[in-house]
């Protein structure tokens, strides 16, 4: 093979992989919405136009409307296969759009970009709980959640439920079958395994952003919760 037929094959190779991650972190951003989990939406969200993005229109604003609309079809239908009733999601939808409809800048209009995201990921938090956790053990998750990455204790997430430290404990341990540092070591290990294959984060830098206390402790928890280290898990399931 000549070395501009090399070249060639290379740059053809380097664009499939470009188009094959972007597309593969674009699922990853509609699955982490229905997760309810937004620390990880944060990672996965891109500007609402951005590099790589398709013009759908020669003028700005009719442009990131056009793309507010097609995003906000997409969030709409994969919430519903996370749960949500068609009613309600497209009612949501339906509302974003309208909004958007009506704006009159970019500010505007990113602004609601922002607001549809959260609005879906708190809705699909509370889908994915109610119903399963009692009202205290969902507040204890969301103070979770909002902090993960944070040094989540026992007594900072009871003192701010007003509760005592040993009942919130037996009721972790009624209803979500872990104790309490199981359920946050649980979800943060769920945030770590989707950074090591949709990102280029190393395990330490990981371990450093969920505030564990050693790269090894990180490690032991990780090959706990999957059965592999975060450096083998990243190789088997790396997107990127």
């Amino acid at each position: 093979m000549s070395e501009k037929n090399i070249n060639e094959s290379l740059f053809i190779s380097r664009e499939e992989n470009f188009r094959h991650a972007s597309f593969d972190r674009e699922i990853a951003f509609y699955k982490s919405i229905c997760s309810g989990n937004m620390e990880l939406v944060r990672v996965f969200m891109r500007p609402l136009f951005c590099e790589g993005c398709g013009v759908l229109s020669e003028d700005p604003i009719r442009n990131l409307k056009y793309h507010m609309v097609v995003l906000a079809t997409m969030i709409a239908r994969y919430c519903i296969d996370g749960g949500m009733s068609p009613e309600e999601s497209y009612s949501m939808s339906d509302f974003y759009i309208m909004k958007t409809d009506k704006s009159n800048s970019e500010d505007e209009i990113r602004a609601v970009h922002l607001e549809m995201i959260e609005g879906y990921t708190e809705k699909m938090r509370r889908i994915k709980m109610n119903g399963i956790f009692s009202k205290q053990i969902i507040k204890a998750v969301n103070y979770i959640i909002c902090n993960i990455n944070s040094r989540v204790l026992l007594n900072d997430v009871a003192g701010n439920l007003k509760l005592s430290p040993a009942y919130l404990s037996r009721l972790f341990r009624k209803e979500t079958g872990m104790t309490f540092s199981e359920y946050v070591n649980r979800l943060k290990i769920e945030e770590a395994s989707a950074l090591l294959i949709y990102t280029e984060y190393t395990d330490l830098e990981i371990s450093n952003m969920l505030a564990y206390s050693s790269q090894s402790y990180f490690i032991k928890v990780f090959r706990k919760f999957t059965g592999t280290t975060p450096k083998k898990y990243q190789i088997n399931y790396k997107i990127l």
